[in-house]
């Protein structure tokens, strides 16, 4: 076989690490997104916020007050590069404005998004310094009660610090107090002692069996401490014993007979196993109980007010705090209602290029200014990305809102069928992108803030001929079960059958696969008491 060397001339297709990185910044969250900003910041000397941004950070000052600052900071940047003259530094400032200009891709008009025409985002004529001329969101309560819900969710005190605080209360031993306290930090977030005392003790006290009894005594003191504190129902081992805390703390000297023995029959149907109080069998729990079905139903109504994660309003709610990346407005009414799409300013990060490490970087070209001048370039390289993400993000939203306009108008039982395929064709994106535009992005609207995603929903056939958004038949079953009798409660067939007769052909089990969806229980549960 002979050997020999040929050309051929091929296409492919290369992701540069520009594109990859602009994908990656693309899907992630407005959290992830917050905290690679600042990675990058700490990485990269070339990056840095806007002066406007960082004094809004540090000092919460408003607007106005933060240009105050940036000329502060540039005077002082200024003196400081004329002070350094003998090191060549005090050409910088001079040439901080030629520097950007000529250095800096991202200030021709080509590379900049075009967003002017709607008036949603202004951005500084500096593309280097993005945003940076951008109103903040301003704010008529004065500075000392300003309070978002991020800052509440951080000064909430905890479950085992609210529990710490009550225990300085009691009297006890020096060893009851460290056995409460162990007890203590060993609840889980909902308020339950998940392992056993014996667990517990052995797993401090090792082979040795005499200091095993004395810790598992220790801990049973420990516990009718523990479940006597607040709130009700805190150091139980499972439901049961947690709802049964609970109606033992109702007890008061004014109880009736009725309400005594109301509160009795609770109590034994909690001894009872819980799967017959979740089906609500009243025939069995009467038989298991020695009571009326009427004591029984009274009794069930009694527990369904109990609180069964005693923990709950203690557990940190940070995570729940949705900051919407879009907000829709609402111009007009009536058919003639137009809806303004802008981006919200208070997820967009403002940052530029260090002018004076970048004329520094210019003025001085010697070793290691090729390693430098490639980190210069990935600063540049994420303000673009930066840039390109959100305008994306705000091209998606447009096209949804426009689409959607019904549901703006007239809420969720109007919301039409939309797929990622119809928005990608008219932006002329791939569906990839649109699904990753769409993923952990929200829009605030007149109707709550909602994930992008959940403006997408498959289409169902209508008798008509036409097709109806799932979304729209989900919203149509929450209404039927919302205005059902509480007392004969729909069925699933019985719901798919009223929605023959809106038009809508929806098969049984279509109709159980949205109501679990939604989270409706069936109908032998929705019963009312």
């Amino acid at each position: 076989m002979k050997q020999g060397l040929s050309l051929r001339v091929s296409q492919h297709l290369a992701l540069t690490p520009q594109l990859q990185q602009s994908i990656r910044l693309l899907q992630l969250s407005t959290l992830e997104l917050s905290q690679e900003v600042e990675q990058m910041l700490d990485e990269n000397p070339f990056l840095e916020r806007s002066a406007d941004e960082a004094a809004r950070e540090e000092f919460g000052l408003d607007s106005e007050d933060a240009a105050s600052a940036r000329d502060v900071r540039d005077e002082e940047a200024a003196g400081l590069a004329l002070m350094n003259g003998a090191d060549g530094v005090s050409t910088v400032a001079a040439q901080d404005a030629e520097v950007t200009a000529a250095e800096t891709p991202l200030d021709s008009t080509d590379a900049q998004p075009d967003w002017e025409g709607d008036g949603t985002v202004d951005l500084s004529p500096d593309d280097s310094e993005w945003g940076g001329d951008a109103p903040a969101r301003t704010n008529n309560i004065d500075n000392d009660e300003r309070a978002d819900a991020t800052e509440l969710a951080r000064s909430q005190e905890s479950l085992q610090d609210f529990l710490h605080r009550q225990a300085l209360g009691l009297r006890l031993s020096d060893v009851d107090r460290a056995a409460l306290r162990f007890l203590i930090e060993s609840l889980n977030e909902d308020g339950y002692l998940e392992d056993s005392l014996p667990a517990l003790a052995s797993g401090l006290a090792g082979d040795d069996n005499d200091q095993f009894d004395e810790l598992v005594h220790r801990f049973q003191v420990a516990l009718g401490l523990l479940q006597s504190l607040e709130p009700a129902g805190v150091g139980a081992r499972d439901l049961g014993e947690c709802l049964a805390i609970q109606l033992r703390a109702l007890q008061t000297e004014d109880e009736d007979g009725d309400e005594a023995e109301v509160r009795k029959t609770a109590l034994a149907i909690c001894k009872q196993p819980l799967a017959l109080l979740a089906k609500r069998d009243f025939k069995r729990l009467a038989t298991l109980t020695r009571s009326s079905e009427d004591m029984v139903r009274a009794a069930m109504l009694l527990i369904a007010r109990l609180e069964p994660k005693p923990g709950r309003r203690f557990v940190n709610v940070e995570r729940n705090v949705v900051v919407p990346d879009v907000i829709v407005t609402r111009a007009g009414s009536g058919p003639n209602a137009k809806f303004r799409v802008q981006l919200n300013p208070d997820v967009m990060p403002r940052l530029r290029v260090h002018d004076i490490y970048a004329g520094a970087l210019k003025a001085h070209k010697g070793e290691g200014s090729q390693a430098l001048s490639q980190r210069l370039q990935e600063a540049r390289w994420f303000i673009k990305n930066i840039q390109q993400r959100f305008d994306t993000i705000l091209r998606v939203s447009n096209a949804i809102v426009e689409r959607q306009k019904s549901f703006f108008v007239h809420g969720e039982l109007a919301m039409r069928p939309l797929v990622l395929r119809e928005i990608a064709d008219e932006l002329g994106l791939h569906e990839s992108t649109i699904s990753r535009v769409t993923t952990a992005k929200y829009m605030a609207t007149p109707f709550g803030t909602v994930e992008l995603k959940y403006f997408f929903g498959s289409a169902l056939g209508t008798e008509t001929g036409g097709n109806a958004s799932s979304t729209a038949v989900r919203a149509l079953i929450k209404q039927f079960v919302g205005s059902e009798d509480t007392k004969k409660p729909l069925s699933d067939s019985q719901l798919s059958d009223m929605l023959k007769e809106q038009g809508i052909e929806c098969a049984r089990r279509t109709v159980a696969k949205y109501r679990e969806a939604l989270r409706i229980a069936p109908a032998n549960l929705r019963k009312a008491l």
